[in-house]
């Protein structure tokens, strides 16, 4: 089936710009619209019966639930909620915010009447949620992949690939002992999707490499640089860390450094982050950049394309890239 992302394409235009061409809403050039035209007409476009239906009752607001649960990066949720507004609003769509961490606030949402769709974030590997969203006649976005999906869209930064590409990095430097600092305890505990994801990527890649690894929780506050002493006690011969936890990032570093183990000398260091935060940091080390923003702008595409065309449920993972940002070993 042909789907307006392909007519975009064929077009070299985004989306919205399509959807702005067909609906009138805003004015486009007459060398795009003919460029649009001919696209549509190649490919033999038709909106989707269904995809007409729901947008003849709109309500042009689509319901964003971001749970600000204990253990969260505020920083990082509040990048993807921007995304997801700012993809939104290409598409002529506002948000609703609701910050519920259960189907309450998505029920009452959804029963009455108040958007167009759902995007729900900080979702879990086993989310209770899961089972009321695959009842409702509306598109509904994850941002997060669950074990079991169960039919229903989802969008996220691939933390699996991005745990895999950790250990490929460090093996290829020689390192045979490794250590993940993740998520706080309570953020594990819940098995909230990008922690479990990110673990197994990781620990499966080690057991192919051959490195030992082991996976330590760390708290987002200035206590994180207990963690550090904690790692060398266990496991001395540790010579690398993956960091994913932006808020104990800069605690960790600093730790580090007290202990003399100078970064990238003596202990390698990748962080798993947004690149705003990596910016920031006193001591530069390589990462694994989150595109925060980007993923809640994909969310706000996917939810486009299942109103405007009735497109059926996907996943949707962006794939990890490493960024060197420290100096060699040595330098």
């Amino acid at each position: 089936m042909v789907t307006i992302a392909d007519v975009a394409e064929a077009a070299n235009v985004s989306i919205s710009t399509v959807s702005y061409a067909m609906s009138g809403k805003r004015k486009i050039s007459r060398e795009t619209q003919e460029r649009i035209a001919r696209a549509i007409a190649e490919l033999g476009y038709r909106p989707h019966a269904s995809a007409r239906a729901l947008a003849s009752r709109s309500t042009s607001i689509i319901g964003l639930q971001a749970p600000l649960r204990p253990g969260v990066d505020v920083h990082v949720v509040m990048e993807v909620v921007t995304g997801v507004a700012t993809g939104a609003r290409g598409h002529g769509y506002d948000i609703l915010l609701l910050t519920s961490d259960d189907s309450t606030g998505l029920e009452r949402a959804a029963s009455g009447s108040m958007v167009d769709a759902l995007v729900v974030m900080d979702v879990e590997s086993d989310d209770q949620r899961l089972g009321f969203l695959g009842s409702l006649d509306r598109p509904c976005v994850l941002v997060g992949l669950p074990a079991d999906p169960g039919g229903l869209a989802c969008v996220d930064f691939d933390f699996e690939a991005a745990g895999r590409l950790a250990v490929e990095h460090f093996a290829e430097q020689g390192h045979r002992r490794v250590a993940l600092l993740g998520s706080p305890q309570e953020v594990l505990a819940r098995h909230t999707s990008y922690a479990d994801r990110l673990t197994r990527g990781f620990t499966e890649a080690a057991a192919e490499a051959g490195v030992e690894v082991s996976v330590h929780p760390c708290p987002s506050t200035p206590d994180a640089s207990e963690v550090v002493d904690d790692v060398f006690a266990a496991h001395p011969d540790v010579t690398a860390m993956l960091i994913h936890n932006e808020e104990a990032l800069p605690h960790l570093l600093a730790r580090l450094s007290e202990r003399g183990q100078r970064v990238p000398d003596e202990v390698a260091v990748l962080a798993l982050c947004p690149p705003n935060v990596a910016r920031t940091l006193r001591i530069p080390v390589d990462t694994i950049d989150i595109p925060a923003e980007e993923i809640g702008i994909a969310a706000a595409d996917v939810v486009w394309e299942m109103i405007s065309e009735g497109a059926p449920p996907s996943i949707r993972l962006i794939p990890p890239t490493l960024t060197a940002r420290s100096a060699a070993p040595g330098a």
